[in-house]
C-alpha cells in the first residue's frame, strides 16, 4: 500500500482534530451499484468513528442529502453515466465546501482521473481496492489527508512521464528542494519559512520549474517527483 498525500490545496474540507475524528465521521455513500453500497456500509460499519448518514443512488438525491446533513465525508463513484459524473464533484463542493471526497471508482481514463484530481478530491481509490487501503483512505479523507491507492497511482505513472533516455534533471539543486517540499504537502509560504526565501521567490522557482518540465499543474509536478526518484 502506498498513499501520498502531495497536493497542498487551499480547501482542506472538513478537517477534524484527532478527538474529534475518534468520536464520529459522518459518511454520505454516492454509488449507484447496490453491491457496493451494501460492502462499503457493511465495512465502515465495523469502525465505530463511522457513521453512514445517507445513500444516494444519483446525483439529484446527494445534492438533497448534502445540504441537510453537511457531512464530513462523501464516497463517490463519479463514473457512473446518467447518475453521476465529474462534475458532480464541483456541485458537492459548491453544495457542502466542508465535506470531504473520497472517490472509489473503476474509472482508468488517465485524462478523466487527472481531471478529477484537479477538481479537488481529497482521495481516490480503485474498485480493486482491498479493505486496508479504503479504511486507511477513509481514516486520511476524514483528517483532510490526501490518499492515493497504489492502484491509481501506478496507472498515473506508467503512462506520465515517459523517460526515452537516463538524462540526469535539469533542475537545480534548490528547485528539487522546492519540488520535494511541495510533494510532502506544503504552501509557498511553508516553503518560503523553511527555506528562509520570500514568498515571491518560492512562486518564481515553481514557475521556472513548471516551465523546465513542460507541466502545468501541482499534480503532474508531483508525480514528475515520484516517478524520478526524488520523493
Amino acid at each position: 500500500m502506498w498513499a501520498l498525500a502531495y497536493l497542498c490545496h487551499p480547501y482542506q474540507g472538513a478537517l477534524i482534530t484527532r478527538n474529534e475524528y475518534m468520536k464520529s465521521i459522518s459518511i454520505i455513500i454516492a454509488d449507484s451499484q447496490f453491491l457496493i453500497r451494501v460492502g462499503l456500509r457493511h465495512l465502515l460499519s465495523s469502525f465505530p468513528a463511522c457513521e453512514i448518514v445517507a445513500e444516494a443512488t444519483n446525483e439529484i438525491q446527494l445534492m438533497e442529502q448534502l445540504k441537510k446533513l453537511q457531512p464530513n465525508m462523501v464516497a463517490l463513484d463519479y463514473n457512473q453515466p446518467h447518475r453521476f459524473s465529474p462534475e458532480t464533484i464541483e456541485k458537492i463542493r459548491k453544495a457542502s465546501p466542508y465535506t470531504n471526497i473520497l472517490v472509489i471508482s473503476g474509472d482508468e481514463d488517465k485524462k478523466t482521473i487527472y481531471r478529477v484530481l484537479e477538481s479537488g478530491v481529497s482521495s481516490f481509490l480503485s474498485k480493486q481496492c482491498g479493505e486496508k487501503e479504503i479504511t486507511d483512505a477513509v481514516m486520511a479523507t476524514a483528517k483532510g489527508e490526501k490518499f492515493y491507492c497504489t492502484n491509481v497511482l501506478n496507472h498515473l505513472l506508467e503512462k506520465s512521464f515517459p523517460k526515452e533516455d537516463c538524462s540526469p534533471t535539469p533542475l537545480t539543486p534548490r528547485e528539487i528542494e522546492i519540488v520535494q517540499l511541495v510533494a510532502s504537502g506544503l504552501i509557498a509560504k511553508e516553503i518560503a519559512g523553511k527555506l528562509n526565501l520570500s514568498t515571491h521567490t518560492v512562486y518564481t522557482h515553481r514557475k521556472n520549474i513548471m516551465k523546465k518540465l513542460q507541466i502545468g499543474s501541482t499534480s503532474e509536478l508531483v508525480l514528475y517527483a515520484v516517478n524520478e526518484g526524488i520523493v
